[in-house]
Order: C-alpha cells, then structure tokens, then sequence
C-alpha cells in the first residue's frame, strides 16, 4: 500500500499548547478513519504553532479531505497544502494519463497526482514549493492544454491563515481574503477556457476538425482495400498497389506516429510506438499489406476508442450545462436579466414556469411544483411553497423544508416563483455535485490500482521476451526475417491496452450514470465496494423512520393531572435542540392550545440519557430509566418502571418525569417508520444484502417494534454516539465490508469507520456531500437498492473487462511466438478486445432503475 506522510500546522480555539486534551480529543477523532494510518503530534513546529503528522495513503483519502475533516472536528488548518482539481485537452488515453501522472509528480511540491482519460487531474501540493503557474507550465509542456481548473477553496473550504496569531479570527473574514489569494487560478479560468461538454476536448484535430483520425483511419482502410483488390488482377502492374499501401501507411500511420515520436522525445515508451516499429518491419519484410492493415485495425480501434469514452466524459459534462447562465433579477420592482456568476445571497430570483431555476434557494412568493429530477433523481415533481417569514437569512440554515427550498438545475412547474438566492453560483448544490463527479473519476478503484501494479511488471517482461525472440534465428533454422517478424507479432499481442482501460471506462460510465440518477459517488473504490457489500447498517431516525416523532401518550401518576404535567414537560424540552424535545413542545403546545407555559431555566444535558431544568424553585428530570439508574438512591418502583416497559413494547420512545424526588408522569412518543422502508429493504434482500442491522439511540424494545415492521435482520438499540463507530467496528469484523447509511451529519463517526459511508439528502447538506463516500441526493430511501444494483453491475463489468482483456493476451501471445497467428490477426484481436470492453462498460450508462 502506498502511504505518504504530511505535516498540517493547526491550532484549536482555546487550546494552550498540543498536549491540551483538545489536541487528543482531535487526534482520536481522525486516526481509524479509511486511508489515515497514523496520527500524531510532531516534534516539529512552525513559528511556534503544532505540527500534527499524517500518516495517509493518498488511493483512498486526499488531503482536501483530510482538512475537511480536521476542520470539522473543531480544528482551524494554517493554509500550507493546495488541493486543484484541472480539466485539461490533450489527454489521448489511460495510458498518457499515467505518464501526465508521473511528471507532475517530478514538480518539487507535488505531493499526489492523479490523471484519467477523461481530461480530469488532481494535484495536492505544498503551496510554499510550488505554484499553480508552475503546475499549467509543465502541463503546457506535456502538450496540455488548461480547460477549466478550481481549488478547494473556490468550493467552500477556506484554511485559516497563515500567522498563528490570527487563527482565530472569524472564517468570513478568512473567505474573502481567500478569494483575492486565489485569484491565479480565477483569472486562468475566465481566460482560456471553453465548456467541458464541446466534443473535440478530447479528440485529436486535424484537418477535419474533431472527426480527424476517424476518418484517416476509413482513408487508410479504403486504400488498404482496394490495393489488395488490385493486387489479384493481372493487367495492373504491382507499383500501383504498393503505392495505394504507401498511402495506408501515411493515413494509417499519421497520429500513431505523431503520438510515438512525441512520447519517444520525452523518455516515454509506449504501445504507438512498437506499432509503429511492427509496421516499419512488415515494410521491411515486404509484408506491406500487412503493415497496412496493422495500422488500419490500431488507429481505427483508437479513435473508435475516443469516440466511445467520449459518450460518458459528456454524459458528466452534461450535469455543468443543468444551470441556466442567466437569472432574471428582481429589484426595485423590476426585473432584469443578469449572469448568474452576479447573483449575491439575498437577491430575489423571478423564474417563470416551465423555465429552469438559476439558483439555490428558498420560495418567497408563489407556489409550484418543481421538477428536481436533474439533482435529486426524484421522478415526482416536488411541490414547493413560500417560507414563512421572507425576511430571514436563511444562508446558514440547515433545517430548511425541503417544501421552501429550491436548487439550481431543477426545472419549474406551470406556475411563477419567486426565490430568495442562498447561495452563489459556485456554491450551489450543483456545482459541488459537478465539482465531486470530476474528482471521482481521478480517485482510483482497487481493481485499477492492482491493474496497474501488474503492468508495471508485466511490460518489462514482455520487452525481454521480445529481446530474447528476435535472436531465435541463432537458436532455431530460420532466416533473421522471421524472428524478427515473430517478435513484432508478440510485441503487438502483448500489449495491454484493453487491461489499461477496462476498469477506468467502468469507474467513469458507472459515476456518471449514478450522477443522473441523484446519486453521488466519489470515485472507484466506493463504486467497487458498495459492489461487493453483505451487510447495511442504518440509523434509525430520519433514515429508516421519517424523523418527526410525534407525540402519543400522557400518562400522570400519583396526584398530578396530565395536563400540568404537559405543561411542566412541554417548559423544560423548549429548552433543548433534540428531535424529541421539539416534538414535545411541538405537539405539547397544540393540545394546550395556548395556554401559558411556566418557563425553566438551567438546563442540563446527559448525553443519551435525558435532562434536568430548573422550575421555579423545583428540579425537573425527564429522560429514560438508564437516568435514573445512576442518578442517586430514588429508583422508580416496579410498577412504574412496568407502565414504561409496556409503552415501550408498543414501540414508544418514552420519557420518565421526575419532580425533585417525586415521579410525577410518563410522556411517550414514535416516529413512524417511511413508507418505502418495508418496500426497500425487500428489494435490498433481493440483491443480496443478507444482513439490515438498525443502530439507535431508542432502547431495544423500540428498536425491536421498528425492526420487526419493516423487516430488518438485526436491531441495536440504547446506543451512544461512540457505541454505534463501535458497533460499525464490530460488524466490519464480522462481515468484512459494512456500509452505513444516515444523514452524514451526526452519523459521521460511524460513517466514516464503515467500508462505505452512505448519506441520504445530501442536497440539502454540504456537510452530508463532502463526508458521504456515496451521497443519495433526494431524501428517499428508495433510491438506495439503484446505488448498490448499479454499483453490483459495476463491479460485474470490472470482472468481465479483466477476464476479456487478460484472456485475449494469454491466448495471443503463445500463439504468436508459436506463430499460429500472424500481425494482422493479432492486431485484430488486440484492437477489438479494447473495443469490447469500453463497449462493455459504457451498458453502465443505460442501467435503468427498477
């Protein structure tokens, strides 16, 4: 496994020095989680701020995410490492992207480099090494041309600065002082750049614009074929077939040999260029026609090659041209149409109907359905409402009805709507969306990983075998001709060019038809994971069950009346933000129906367990009977203790009141299990997920009710925070590969120690999108059985392409050095391997859901 160590400079608000308990409550929180080995504090300093080492391996985790995570543990990060993701033209194939790789790793400062075929690279660098300018410089070099390039800081993350001092100055004033930072990758974007989607980004031009080698390749089939023709009648002399196959060999040879000596010059070594040499040698034997058709099958199975992994590099280009470029912008009465890149938070937005929104945000005025199928995958137009109060800033809400909110790309029903704009265009839910469907495709599965690790053995050996063949003619009776001959043939089988491609073209077409399905997945190694899961472990509240328990029960004891005893309840949960304590007010205020509530002060919150408040002169507890076990001598008797059991059987959550040591009532609640949950977990067995284990905070009898309703396998109730990673841990052990699905928020820790993190909603919650290693975007539990069917079907196509790209080597290389086949057969075969598994991966881009 390969692992990289980096020093991250952070400091923590209020924390005297590193070995302060903050510092280790950090370092706990991060080490355990996938790809982060180790970490530790450093006996180095820079200008006297902590240095913390991580212990990484830059397959699994980037270290955008590490300071992602690091942030939102509660650390503030020293800006000192570069996260760039780059679209660039020029990349021909899988096996170019790796040598772009190599020399961006040769930069002093670049840290971790990934390229694909697709035009996507991303860099983690070392700020104070190098520059973005250095970075575009060497890429001008490779022939690379800057498309569109952005910074983890364009997208939300802005790094403290870098004077320790002044880490604990306010974020939005770091925000902007990023934005001026940044500007060299801004300017560079707005300067060169055309949109991702134009079909010639990837192609090779030439003289007949993008179709260029295409059409080359037909040129030199044509010639190839009537020369042959021509060859079998007598009345023509020779010179005018071997002239038509002059003519193959320069429209056949033309980019073949551009892309060799271009590789050549630079050191490099690849598959065009032995090609090259097969066909120089076939000329030289004679064998023109041969040679001719050598390079007809490679630069035809190449730009067929192009034209397919085209079709999904524009199914992911697709998603940036959702966004309309324009908004018609509402002020002083009028509207006007202006750039959506000028739209602030705050504006007013008039989208017409049937016409795409322009933005994030809320519904001020009017009311229409909304189709959200381009972000969420939902079927169903949503209808939408206005907000209740139009005056609020609801930028840093994140408890928004999904009713009130709106994202850019989704269409408008038949009605007009007016919105208040969230959130800037480069911050929208889309462009995030689109922003993470490109870095998933340069974050590498384990198949490609290990394809990869192979060639780098196998290449060489296959140069020695070579080597070793073209001097049989002093072992073996035979002219010098034919060992060279022999030799080019097995160069030309050997080549594993359909090895290269067979699991990027998966990952690509597999992440690109789950971004239009509503589902976000981050990269190869989640695609192949959620592939080959058993077992799914849920969290019950607002995953399984709608998340808006409701009250169902008042039960007083002793002398009180239920209605007092509402109003005691309903006083000291208007103090606390739990799920639970809002639906007592909630439902509480509703049956009192405006009666005067006494207010409660000093409220006290144990984790897990309940409260206690302060009411007039009083002490109120309201919590579970794992409260009162520990809290002092005064236990409650059998027979309330029995009353509590038996709503609980029933499938309540309940609440045991107590005033100062007198019980004084029950108050119990239930959160209604969704209605797709039954359904969904049903069609979750049939693709053989064999275990569907519920992990809740809820005591075991109400996980019990729950589970047996929707038909789950296994449910965990009473659990702490840190008892479900614990218990995410110990299923790992058990099955080897456990996803979790939650909201992403605070399933976090567990999400992050299961093999594959699932969030559901995530279009409402950046913190959901950036956590999640598979992000469903629509809050529907539904859409979970297409996630892990197509990433099955992914992870089938991987071991279909290995099997047909392996196969057809180990059957062509024996039979060319037997030669049982010649260079024309082996190159057909060579060719249409690669042809067949790109085609074989691009069926991914028309799985369909049930």
């Amino acid at each position: 496994m390969k692992k990289l160590k980096i020093h991250i400079p952070v400091i923590l608000p209020q924390a005297p020095d590193e070995k302060d308990a903050c510092v280790n409550r950090l370092i706990n929180k991060l080490n355990g989680r996938e790809g982060i080995d180790n970490v530790h504090v450093s006996d180095k300093k820079m200008d006297g701020v902590p240095l913390l080492c991580f212990h990484y391996d830059p397959d699994i985790i980037s270290i955008d995410r590490i300071q992602h995570l690091a942030e939102r543990t509660g650390a503030e990060i020293t800006e000192k490492y570069g996260h760039l993701l780059i679209e660039v033209n020029g990349i021909r194939h899988t096996r170019h992207a790796r040598l772009v790789e190599k020399k961006l790793l040769d930069i002093d400062g670049v840290l971790e480099a990934s390229a694909n075929a697709g035009g996507m690279i991303r860099l983690e660098y070392d700020k104070r090494e190098t520059s973005f300018e250095g970075i575009s410089a060497k890429l001008e070099k490779e022939n690379l041309k800057v498309n569109k390039s952005s910074s983890a800081d364009e997208n939300g993350f802005a790094p403290a600065e870098k004077n320790p001092e002044n880490l604990n100055k306010k974020k939005a004033k770091g925000k902007e002082e990023q934005k001026h930072k940044d500007n060299e990758v801004q300017n560079h974007k707005e300067g060169e750049s055309h949109g991702a989607g134009e079909e010639h980004s990837h192609a090779h031009g030439g003289v007949f614009g993008k179709n260029t080698e295409l059409i080359f390749a037909i040129i030199c089939g044509t010639l190839l074929g009537i020369g042959f023709g021509l060859s079998y009648v007598e009345s023509i002399p020779d010179w005018v077939s071997l002239s038509l196959y002059i003519g193959a060999y320069f429209f056949g040879g033309y980019f073949t040999a551009k892309e060799a000596i271009e590789t050549v010059v630079k050191g490099g070594f690849e598959i065009d260029f032995l090609m090259l040499v097969a066909a120089i040698g076939a000329a030289i034997l004679g064998e023109w026609a041969e040679g001719a058709l050598l390079l007809f099958l490679f630069s035809l199975g190449h730009a067929l090659e192009h034209y397919a992994m085209n079709k999904a590099r524009k199914s992911i280009a697709a998603l940036a041209d959702l966004a309309p470029k324009t908004a018609l912008l509402k002020k002083d009465g009028k509207t006007e149409e202006v750039g959506i890149e000028k739209l602030g938070i705050g504006d007013i937005i008039v989208v017409k109907p049937n016409s795409k929104i322009s933005a994030d945000g809320v519904v001020v005025n009017g009311k229409s359905s909304v189709n959200q199928a381009p972000i969420t995958g939902e079927s169903v137009p949503v209808d939408k409402l206005p907000v209740e109060d139009t005056a609020k800033d609801y930028s840093e809400d994140d408890e928004i009805k999904d009713e009130n909110r709106v994202f850019a790309g989704t269409i408008n029903g038949n009605n007009t709507l007016e919105i208040k704009v969230i959130k800037e265009a480069k911050d929208s839910t889309l462009s995030r969306l689109v922003k993470l469907v490109n870095e998933a495709q340069t974050q590498k599965s384990p198949t490609q990983l290990l394809t990869d690790k192979f060639e780098r053995y196998f290449v060489p050996s296959v140069l020695i075998l070579v080597g070793i063949l073209l001097f049989a003619f002093l072992v073996i009776d035979e002219p010098f001709s034919a060992s060279f001959y022999r030799a080019m043939a097995v160069l030309v089988a050997a080549s594993p060019c359909a090895l290269a491609i067979s699991t990027p073209s998966a990952v690509l077409s597999g992440v690109a038809r789950a971004a239009r399905g509503g589902v976000l997945i981050k990269g190869g190694r989640p695609l192949e994971d959620l592939g080959v899961i058993t077992a799914l472990a849920f969290d019950k509240t607002g995953t399984l069950t709608e998340g808006k328990p409701k009250l169902t029960q008042i039960v007083a004891l002793g002398n009180m009346i239920e209605e007092d005893l509402l109003k005691i309840a309903v006083a000291v949960e208007n103090l606390s933000d739990h799920p639970l304590a809002k639906a007592v007010v909630r439902d509480g205020k509703k049956i009192l129906e405006g009666k005067e509530i006494p207010e409660a002060s000093n409220l006290e919150a144990v984790l897990g367990k309940g409260i206690k408040a302060s009411l007039e002169k009083d002490q109120i507890y309201v919590g579970n009977l794992n409260l009162y076990d520990e809290l002092d001598d005064d236990k409650p008797s059998q027979d309330i203790t029995g009353k509590v059991r038996e709503l609980e059987g029933g499938g309540n959550t309940t609440m045991l009141i107590r005033k100062n040591k007198e019980y004084i009532g029950i108050i119990a609640l239930m959160d209604t299990p969704r209605e797709a949950a039954k359904e969904t977990l049903k069609k979750l067995k049939e693709i053989g997920i064999k275990r569907m284990i519920m992990l809740t905070g809820d005591n075991q009898k109400v996980a019990d009710a729950v589970a047996k309703e929707i038909g789950l396998t296994d449910a965990w109730g009473s659990l702490l925070p840190e008892e479900k990673v614990d218990a995410i841990k110990k299923l790992k052990e058990q099955e080897s590969k456990v996803a979790m699905v939650g909201d992403g928020v605070n399933d976090a820790p567990a999400m992050a120690n299961s093999t594959v993190g699932i969030a559901m909603g995530a279009a409402g919650s950046d913190v959901a999108l950036e956590t999640a290693d598979v992000a469903l975007m629509a809050d529907k539990l539904e859409t979970l059985p297409f996630a892990i069917g197509l990433s099955r079907k992914a992870k089938a196509i991987i071991k279909q392409n290995l099997w047909v790209s392996l196969g057809v080597v180990a059957l062509l290389i024996p039979a060319t050095i037997l030669s049982w086949v010649n260079i024309g057969v082996a190159v057909a075969f060579h060719e249409g391997s690669t042809l067949v598994v790109v085609a074989n991966a691009l069926r991914l881009l028309a799985y369909k859901k049930d």
